[in-house]
């Protein structure tokens, strides 16, 4: 069997030696006679998954010790209720920097229980950048400010974040968490769904600050609140356990790696191969300004929808797989996460340069 280059925004590739290992491990875990699918969540097999998981993710991002980690279910999405219901309990507002679909979403929940100040918004440029902010729109008393670093279908990073005092920064990196260093001090809340850079869907990461915890309102949902999360260990009910025993052998793989560092220096690699191809391209173009661009998630179009059609039909044809564009935007986006291999995206450029000179000469 020959694998593909799987170029999906999530869920997305995963490193060919954790899927080997899980593999070895799916029917009989460290001796257990069972699956990790199979075992008890309270059980000392599992309870020694989810703590080196834990581990090695605060070793992996540098999390201070007033931070905590919690494993949970309900996607990214779900964090879109869950921080307004624990965070926005003070002025009842917060600033929001709209990028995308993502906050959108976002925005959406927020106004069920609040204000929701857009102290800047890319919008009428089609999300093709981060937009410039100026701190006099921030709102002093916001219960918080949230960004979604990275952009999944637009393709733009926030490049430098925004200052925003004594306001907690929340911020959505569920698609590029774990691919370059982060200091987590600079936050009082991330989260991020597992299926880019972390594992399997099924599992969404929250690193909440300490003082954020034990606000939400009498009646909260006994799931819905950090709180007993916080109390419980992420185990208020059944976790996700075999997205986060895949997590964890994420994280594992990472650190054997050299760790974030490495990481950036890997998808800095790929990135700048796959852009400067795209630069000098007569036929593809990227939509995005340059200091903006993604390391994660690079669209690129042709200008021509049926000939954007034959690019992705016939690439998937040569094993470059799940090319094509969000269906908001169209066009194609190649999600190049950590896990993906410098030889995809080479793989790729190849492919685009037979796919140029082809039509080049059809002309």
């Amino acid at each position: 069997m020959t694998r593909a280059f799987n170029f999906s925004a999530g869920p997305a590739v995963l490193p060919e030696e954790v899927l080997k290992k899980a593999q070895s491990e799916l029917l009989d875990y460290d001796h257990s006679g069972m699956s990790v699918m199979e075992l008890s969540h309270r059980g000392k097999e599992f309870m020694g998954i989810i703590e080196k998981a834990e581990k090695d993710l605060r070793d992996i991002m540098g999390i201070p010790k007033n931070y905590r980690v919690l494993f949970l279910q309900g996607g990214a999405s779900l964090q879109f209720a869950m921080i307004p219901i624990n965070l926005m309990t003070k002025s009842k507002k917060i600033d929001m920097v709209h990028t995308g679909q993502w906050t959108k979403k976002a925005i959406s929940e927020a106004k069920k229980f609040g204000t929701v100040n857009i102290v800047a918004s890319s919008e009428g440029r089609n999300f093709t950048e981060i937009p410039a902010l100026d701190p006099a729109k921030f709102s002093k008393d916001a219960d918080y400010f949230h960004i979604c670093t990275n952009n999944t279908i637009y393709g733009t990073k926030f490049a430098t974040l925004p200052d925003t005092g004594d306001v907690p920064l929340v911020a959505d990196m569920s698609s590029n968490i774990l691919s370059e260093p982060v200091d987590v001090k600079k936050f009082g809340l991330i989260f991020a769904g597992a299926q880019k850079n972390i594992g399997p869907a099924g599992l969404t990461l929250v690193i909440v600050r300490d003082d954020l915890v034990g606000h939400a309102p009498a009646g909260t949902p006994t799931l819905l609140d950090y709180k007993n999360l916080v109390e419980e260990e992420s185990m208020c009910n059944t976790p996700p356990c075999f997205a986060i025993y895949m997590a964890g052998l994420v994280f594992d793989w990472i650190k054997k790696q050299g760790g974030l560092t490495e990481m950036q220096r890997r998808n800095q690699e790929k990135a700048k191969l796959l852009y400067d191809f795209l630069d000098e391209s007569s036929l593809f173009d990227s939509p995005v300004k340059k200091e903006y661009r993604s390391l994660m998630n690079v669209p690129f179009i042709t200008g021509n929808e049926e000939l954007d059609e034959k690019f992705i039909r016939e690439a998937g044809d040569a094993n470059l797989t799940t090319l094509k564009g969000h269906r908001t935007v169209g066009g194609m986006r190649a999600s190049i996460y950590n896990a993906m291999p410098k030889a995809g995206v080479e793989a790729l450029i190849d492919f685009m340069k037979a796919f140029e000179e082809q039509e080049a000469a059809n002309v």
